[in-house]
């Protein structure tokens, strides 16, 4: 899988079990917090707990990253293509 370090840990997370993120709604189609803030993305990742779409860490806002940080929501998947899912709190690729 992309990014997978190459030990079993991610595939194991207990943070994605039972998650279908084909069944996760996203809230918005774009970082609702980058349109307030009238910045960019390069990227964006949906939660896979509520739904919520923020820009990634490689954008200025950081905002997937801080929804994390202020919900403790641990888990999200790249949007648009679903290629990917991150878990915040193992730091690891599923």
């Amino acid at each position: 899988m992309y990014g997978h370090s190459g030990t079993d840990k991610s595939s194991r997370c207990e943070h994605f079990a039972g998650i279908d993120e084909n069944k996760v709604n996203r809230n918005t189609q774009s970082c609702q917090e980058c349109e307030i803030e009238g910045t960019d993305w390069v990227a964006l990742r949906m939660c896979l707990t509520c739904g919520h779409v923020g820009c990634c860490d490689s954008s200025e806002g950081l905002h997937a990253t801080k929804h994390f940080e202020q919900t403790g929501h641990p888990a999200m998947v790249a949007l648009p293509n679903k290629q990917w899912r991150w878990c915040y709190v193992h730091k690891s690729y599923s």
